[in-house]
């Protein structure tokens, strides 16, 4: 918006009154106060006229306000500017099939929560006051409704058929999501007011060409004198017809400048604030301008861990309008042709191949307007830590706030982008492909002045359910949506965002004659292990890519305590099972447990024992894939978050708090890695130490490896001489004096070199003979928490320390640490001061795996 635009905002305090719906609505047909931006359930949670969604069996309860017709409404008082020559209702985002009145006139209808509307309103307005309503059709029953209208339900996951509409489809609730199919404006709303001419939209698009960045930038323009009701799809240039040829006086100004904050920050960017300024502007014609700006001698954008991250300042001037945002010079491309093993799925940033160490990310809270700039950077922060250099947005959620894309710009963090079609087959008749083309064309004008996002993906699982999942079949000849993945998407990409890879769908085999989850070719997803193999499984598959894989734990045990209040609290009790949304879930838990932990006998072990499994599995499969690089060019771990509190695959659950999996995690994600694998090629059983080296630079070592007793005598050791080229591992194959124990119940490997550590056991917990007191403690209280040291007199596996069972606030910065007698580690528990100390040691609060066998 620019200095000449004038908004009135609409934000604030509306209220919210149910119109039609079940018995249950009937209360609420007296207006209730509401919030914009926000949605109706968190308008009546505020209110305390509902109790909350997320406890004990409270989801049941409100499933009636997805089934009621909700209506906001609002008066302001209207002093506009009067020589103004539009204005302009403007809807960031509405959820979902909206209608809009203002001054008792309807003004449109919307059906799309992933887009953006504007509409002239200036006949409509009137001086002093002004009344605007929304009225949003029930959800779940609108769904229902289009499906049969359209010749019934298409496939799709889980019980409401979302695919019906343009929504969140995660909303409905998933496999580990809770269904609370919300109503509201959940972005801001307002009116604009302007003359002459307005930017539409900006496509920044860049290249580097030699040592010089190369910026294309699209500005998209529209006349205040442009005739007709404008509905604003973004991208789809040219925004304004009428009156174009008075565009011909106008001039795109483009400014690139070093971010200042990149520039105090970046070693290779030092030029003070007002240097190194590049300009350059061009003609608007027909409702769009086209201008190039050269920057020399640029400072390159690089993944976290491969450079740094300097980000320029664009500004965009046509008229008296300006668009301001920043982007990062670099390249990107997607390696996917045919070799001896298949097909790889590689990225290349800067042309530089990047061993890719993901998370899958959802959207962070099942109400929208509760992810506030803090807890997206908490998050995108928990993914840092733990060595993760991308994040999935997967296609069930949304197109996520410029809050994630611009930290992920900062921090160097890629972004696979997905559009938003997920385990369902979609229409691509009128009644839904009219919505999903604007839709991604906004999608991609938006966000594509971001560095960070590398990967456009065009759709999730839909490709291999209609080859695998019996879609076929029941489809009878009705589309489903590959037309969107093979023609629509990749050919608005391809006009908007050809800077930028597109991949029709995840997983993906880039052959036309080969199942999309061949583990030979591009990109799969492993789900059989969770849902029927033991996690070993893991090691029977030689993925090129593996873009989804996972395994379940609870969350923290103040998180699952604080919603779940069964009496007994049990693995299958009531409210227990509530919050835990996979198919025979906990039965899956127990089952893959067995064999590698003993049967727990206390709700506490349960909790532990199911956590530390999901730790041991995500790491087992974690170090098997990345010791096949560079034959495996990355994973993305599903998933980093939660959007309520539940039992799930999340490393970190919706408190905040991060799970046992989490530190397995970074440990497996350290962009230098030292794992014990099966030998390569050995039918004998032998092991193989592997360097695997994602760190950008080449590693050379003496690597030790000890075969050590429980009580710490070194039974034998030898040092290798390991290297790797970056996105490259090496290996040595042990002799069997190494390899091969005398008791594997009571030995373990230890590697140390290249900066790190590893530590390799023989046996499971339940096969060996760990001591049940294996260390010794002490406290000591900080400002901040405490602080609280561990020193093992015998082998102790897994230290953990989980201070929230103390307060619930508390956060600690280790977990998962495996030391031998002598060895020392050192816990911090932050954000709890006051903290009782001795019951930081209590056997419920500091555990190991050793503590499960009695």
């Amino acid at each position: 918006m620019g200095d000449a635009m004038e908004r009135t905002t609409l934000d604030g305090t509306w209220t919210v009154e149910a119109v039609e719906g079940p018995p249950e609505s009937d209360a609420f047909r007296t207006p209730v106060e509401a919030v914009v931006p926000g949605c109706v359930h968190t308008d009546l949670l505020r209110a305390g006229r509902i109790d909350d969604p997320f406890d004990g069996d409270e989801e049941a309860a409100t499933q009636w306000i997805g089934d009621t017709v909700w209506r906001y409404r609002r008066t302001f008082e209207w002093a506009g500017d009067a020589d103004a020559q539009r204005h302009d209702l403007v809807a960031d985002g509405l959820d979902t099939l909206a209608t809009i009145e203002l001054n008792g006139i309807v003004v449109a209808t919307t059906r799309n929560q992933h887009r953006s509307y504007r509409f002239p309103v200036g006949h409509l307005l009137r001086p002093g006051t002004n009344e605007v309503v929304v009225t949003f059709d029930a959800p779940v029953p609108a769904a229902e409704r289009l499906s049969e209208l359209h010749g019934g339900e298409l496939p799709h996951v889980n019980h409401h058929p979302y695919n019906a509409l343009r929504k969140n489809a995660s909303n409905f609730g998933w496999d580990w999501g809770i269904d609370v199919a919300t109503s509201g404006i959940w972005k801001s709303i307002g009116i604009e007011s302007w003359s002459g001419a307005r930017i539409a939209a900006v496509r920044p698009l860049v290249d580097v060409d030699g040592t010089s960045g190369v910026l294309t930038a699209h500005v998209d323009v529209e006349l205040a004198g442009s005739s007709g009701r404008f509905s604003q799809a973004i991208g789809n240039a040219p925004v304004a017809s009428a009156g174009a040829a008075a565009a011909a006086g106008l001039e795109a100004r483009i400014t690139v400048a070093p971010h200042r904050a990149t520039a105090a920050r970046s070693a290779t960017d030092t030029a003070p604030p007002g240097q190194n300024v590049v300009t350059g502007s061009g003609a608007v014609a027909g409702g769009s301008a086209t201008v190039r700006v050269v920057v020399p001698d640029v400072a390159v954008w690089w993944p976290r861990g491969e450079g740094d991250q300097p980000l320029y300042d664009v500004r965009v001037e046509v008229g008296d309008d300006v668009w301001t945002g920043r982007v990062g010079f670099r390249t990107v491309s997607l390696d996917t042709a045919a070799d001896a093993g298949g097909a790889p799925f590689l990225l290349r940033v800067n042309d530089r191949p990047v061993i890719v160490r993901g998370a899958n990310w959802i959207p962070d809270h099942a109400f929208l307007t509760e992810m506030t700039p803090a807890r997206y950077a908490a998050r995108i922060d928990d993914a840092v830590a733990a060595n993760m250099n991308l994040l999935r947005i997967w296609g069930g959620g949304i197109y996520e706030s410029d809050d994630l894309y611009d930290r992920c710009d900062e921090l160097g963090i890629l972004v696979w982008q997905d559009f938003l079609f997920a385990c369902a087959a979609y229409a691509e008749e009128p009644w839904l492909a009219d919505e999903v083309e604007p839709e991604v064309r906004e999608a991609v004008t938006r966000l594509s002045p971001h560095p960070s996002l590398v990967v456009w993906n065009g759709n999730n699982e839909n490709l291999v359910a209609y080859a695998e999942w019996g879609w076929r079949p029941s489809l009878v000849g009705r589309t489903w949506g590959n037309g969107y993945y093979r023609s629509l998407l990749p050919a608005v990409v391809a006009e908007l965002d050809p800077t930028r890879p597109y991949t029709p769908g995840s997983p993906f085999s880039f052959d036309e004659y080969l199942t999309p989850n061949d583990e030979r070719n591009g990109s799969v997803h492993i789900w059989d292990v969770w849902n029927r193999l033991d996690y070993r499984a893991y090691a029977d598959w030689k993925p090129r890519f593996v873009a989804e894989f996972g395994f379940q734990g609870p969350p923290a045990w103040s998180t699952l305590t604080a919603v779940v209040h069964d009496e007994p609290l049990d693995p299958d009790g009531h409210q227990m099972l509530v919050h835990q949304k996979a198919d025979q879930g906990n039965r899956k838990l127990a089952d893959g447990m067995r064999g590698h932990l003993p049967e727990p006998t206390s709700i506490e072990d349960w909790h532990f024992a199911a956590q530390l499994n999901q730790a041991h599995a995500i790491r087992f499969g974690m170090e098997w894939f990345r010791s096949r690089t560079p034959d495996n060019t990355g994973m993305i771990v599903w998933q980093l978050n939660d959007d309520w509190p539940v039992v799930s695959w999340a490393l970190v659950d919706h408190a905040g708090i991060r799970k046992p999996v989490w530190y397995a995690v970074r440990q497996a994600y350290q962009p230098v890695l030292l794992t014990v694998q099966p030998g390569a090629g050995d039918a004998q059983g032998g092991l193989d130490v592997v360097l695997v080296n994602a760190s950008g630079a080449a590693v050379s070592d003496e690597v030790t490896v000890s075969r050590v007793r429980f009580d710490g005598t070194v039974l034998a050791a030898e040092s290798f001489p390991l290297a790797a080229e970056p996105a490259d591992a090496d290996r040595v194959t042990l002799p069997s004096f190494l390899g091969a124990p005398d008791d594997d119940a009571s030995e373990v490997l230890v590697v140390t070199g290249a900066g790190t550590r590893t530590v390799f056991d023989f046996a499971e917990v339940v096969d060996q003979r760990l001591t049940p007191a294996p260390f010794t403690a002490s406290v000591s209280a900080t400002p901040d928490g405490a602080q609280v040291t561990v020193t093992a007199s015998s082998y102790a596996r897994d230290v953990s320390l989980f201070p929230d069972r103390v307060d619930a606030a508390a956060r600690v910065d280790e977990g998962l640490v495996s030391l031998l007698p002598g060895e020392s580690v050192t816990f911090t528990v932050t954000g709890a001061p006051g903290i009782d100390t001795a019951a930081l040691t209590s056997p419920l609060v500091l555990r190991h795996a050793g503590s499960l066998l009695g």
